[in-house]
């Protein structure tokens, strides 16, 4: 095949978009039929014009590729979480690219705590898992599911949800095969090892099961993507008499479901971007009617939490932004009644000033609460007899890392999982004494070649245009300077009050070890400061997180922390709406640009409610219905503001054909329209298409995963002129 030596230009035709007066041209919207023969192609020749222009980076990728997968240990195993007799883990094999879930039979685990009547009331079923657990009781572990097994020709797999019935003899497990987040739900006999002939082929996030272990609540959503109604399956029957338990009809909120640890409640939600209202049904009698918490009441939030007290009786934990801007904890009684009118909340714990509480956990003894301050997320260890009192606080471990609770099914537990880590520090799982906070540690991942104590990570702020300070994670080797001399690539993201999170990452250390900087950007829009930051990016707002962005990088040419001239960005979904804003903003700024999944043709989006997910995204982005909101939208979207020809940095943009949030035709429309205002910069602008299965976030698979972002990071070291280790 010969060499491609240009880029595809695709082809026009005329549209025109007019509202509020306003028209707006398209001549790219024909890519909107994304199974048009015609798009189709354009998206092959796209990937074609990718592979051509960075073949020259092949030995590269290649490298990097190897320096990666050479910190993932062959072998691959998570720390075990307990749940009644067993303890369950996950293992990756050696040259495998999915996880096997396991469980071991556990003699030292504490059972759970159970209800007076449900012991009174357990069945010849129960009996028979007694037996079964003693059958498991030996030395070799029991494998219940094997991802790898469940892979076909599509190269992409990933599992929804797994979760085991509440007599250890059932799994519920579901399964994408295309990327786009529509999972096929099934049942395993962990006995047999067998499927059920039980089969639901359209189902979502988040899922319970009944206290009986015959029945399962899961999640539908509609043609745009929206979970919008909770249904009940009973074992051995056909999904066609499944029972309807919830519909949202309000198309700007989305329906979450799971079951409470203390395993009595089952709790649906409803949420917009401002507003939730939740729902319980007891776990004992799942043909009961959902029975609502609080009611719904606009720009009101709150989440429930099943809190069983000493003496037996029970009450529900409340997170709530209700009289309290960075939220309270209040309590409230479990709804017995359908038709009941809520009661009244009772005050448990007050705002704190500086801390923005984000959830409670309860346990039959304490209450965990996960909390933010100082840019750093905490746990807050509460007994039950003082839930207003100061605890203990649980720190991060690590320089700019973070530490949360882990996966904790033991309702009756004593201590608790945290898992501490940092973009440079693996994860490593201990276990925190509830009375104390003193942690035992329980596992840690391994990286086989690769030391933490080689990188440095610090703090610090930047003025953004209106004064506010913006702060920033540094991250770079010991040995790269910040005198002005080394090349740097911030990362962003800033939406949904949202705090991406200082994740290890086993691909970050061969940039590093090439003397880039890399700087986490904290812009507002995210959750980093609490809801007020969140609002500071927002709406009308938004601006604020690209300018912030900006600022920072500014900064650290200004104060000759790293090079000026070699300064790349990059980010994913809403963070790629970021780096579209700030390259039409300040297209000198960058030496390269990365625009993963970017959400860039934001008003005609926001304008076709038919998009997955356009109706829930108006409380966060706006509706351009409204003129003024049009004007907000109108005055970044990157589509419609393209930048200056003549002055733009090297882009890279990456798109996905079965991407469920934002459709391939945004990253394909903004890329032909950026090359055609800008003929000689075109061969510059890059679009990797995935044309096959992928998700959102990119391929699936640890390697596979791993072989992208070797891609992706030869690409900025080329440009950053930063090839050499």
């Amino acid at each position: 095949m010969p060499a491609v030596t240009t880029p595809p230009r695709a082809p026009q035709q005329a549209y025109e978009h007019v509202e509020h007066g306003v028209r707006r041209p398209d001549p790219y919207h024909w890519m909107r039929a994304t199974d048009s023969p015609a798009f189709l192609s354009h998206l092959e020749a796209e990937r074609t014009w990718y592979e051509s222009a960075t073949g020259h980076l092949r030995s590269l990728v290649d490298a990097l590729r190897a320096e990666m997968t050479g910190r993932v240990p062959a072998t691959d195993r998570s720390v075990s979480w307990r749940r009644q007799g067993f303890s369950y883990y996950t293992v990756v094999p050696a040259g495998r690219e999915y996880a096997q879930m396991l469980r071991e039979f556990n003699t030292s685990s504490a059972v759970a705590q159970r209800d007076p009547q449900e012991e009174a009331a357990e069945t010849d079923a129960n009996d028979t898992n007694r037996a079964s657990r003693r059958r498991w009781a030996g030395p070799d572990p029991q494998l219940l599911l094997d991802a790898n097994l469940l892979a076909d020709d599509s190269g992409y797999l990933e599992l929804g949800l797994t979760l085991v019935s509440p007599d250890d003899r059932l799994l519920a497990y579901s399964v994408d095969r295309t990327g786009d987040e529509v999972y096929e739900l099934r049942f395993r006999d962990l006995e047999t090892g067998e499927d059920l002939a039980d089969i639901v082929p359209r189902s979502y996030y988040g899922g319970a099961w009944s206290a009986g272990s015959d029945q399962f609540f899961y999640t539908v959503h509609d043609d745009a993507y929206r979970p919008h109604q909770v249904w009940r399956h009973r074992l051995g029957t056909p999904v066609e008499q499944d029972v309807l338990v919830l519909d949202e009809p309000d198309e700007r909120f989305e329906l979450e479901l799971r079951s409470t640890r203390s395993g009595g409640l089952v709790v649906v939600w409803s949420a917009s971007r401002d507003t939730t209202e939740v729902w319980v049904v007891d776990a004992r009698t799942p043909d009961a009617p959902a029975r609502s918490v609080g009611g719904r009441r606009a720009g009101i939030e709150y989440h429930a939490e099943h809190l069983v007290l000493p003496d037996g009786t029970d009450t529900l934990l409340l997170v709530t932004n209700d009289g309290a801007t960075e939220y309270r904890l209040a309590s409230a009684p479990v709804p017995r009644d359908a038709d009941q009118t809520p009661a009244a909340w009772t005050p448990v714990r007050p705002e704190a000033g500086g801390e923005r509480l984000e959830r409670a956990d309860a346990f039959a003894g304490h209450v965990v609460l996960g909390f933010r301050s100082g840019g750093r997320h905490r746990l807050r260890l509460l007994p039950l007899d003082d839930l207003g009192g100061p605890g203990v606080v649980v720190d991060p471990t690590y320089d700019g890392g973070q530490v949360e609770l882990a996966y904790n099914c033991d309702f009756a537990a004593s201590a608790v999982t945290v898992c501490d880590q940092s973009w440079v520090q693996p994860p490593v799982w201990s276990d925190a004494d509830l009375d104390t906070g003193a942690r035992t540690e329980r596992h840690h991942k391994e990286a086989p070649g690769h030391d933490p104590a080689a990188y440095l990570t610090t703090s610090a702020t930047f003025p953004a245009p209106d004064g506010t300070p913006v702060p920033a994670t540094v991250v770079r080797h010991r040995d790269t300077p910040l005198d002005g001399t080394a090349p740097a690539l911030l990362y962003g993201y800033g939406a949904y009050e949202y705090s991406w999170p200082p994740e290890w990452d086993a691909a970050l250390p061969s940039l590093l070890d090439r003397g880039v900087v890399f700087v986490h950007t904290h812009v507002r829009g995210g959750g980093e400061n609490g809801r007020h930051w969140w609002l500071g990016g927002r709406l009308a707002s938004k601006p604020h997180t690209f300018t912030d962005h900006v600022a920072v990088a500014d900064g650290l040419a200004a104060d000759r922390l790293v090079d000026g001239d070699r300064i790349a960005t990059r980010g994913l979904s809403a963070g790629g709406l970021l780096q579209g804003a700030v390259l039409s903003l300040r297209p000198d700024r960058w030496r390269a640009v990365v625009a993963e999944v970017p959400f860039v043709d934001v008003v005609s989006t926001m304008l076709d409610p038919s998009i997955p997910l356009t109706v829930t995204e108006w409380d966060e982005w706006g509706d351009p219905r409204d003129p003024e909101q049009f004007r907000w939208l109108l005055g970044y979207s990157p589509y419609d503001n393209l930048p200056a020809a003549g002055s733009r940095p090297d882009l890279l943009v990456t798109g996905a054909l079965h991407d469920p949030r934002v459709m391939v035709f945004e990253p394909a429309k903004w890329v032909a329209a950026l090359r055609e205002s800008d003929p000689d910069w075109a061969p510059r602008c890059l679009f990797r298409a995935e044309t096959g299965a992928g998700a959102h976030i990119g391929p699936s698979g640890r390697f596979a995963h791993l072989a992208y972002e070797a891609e992706v990071y030869a690409w900025l070291l080329d440009r950053l002129d930063a090839t050499d280790a």
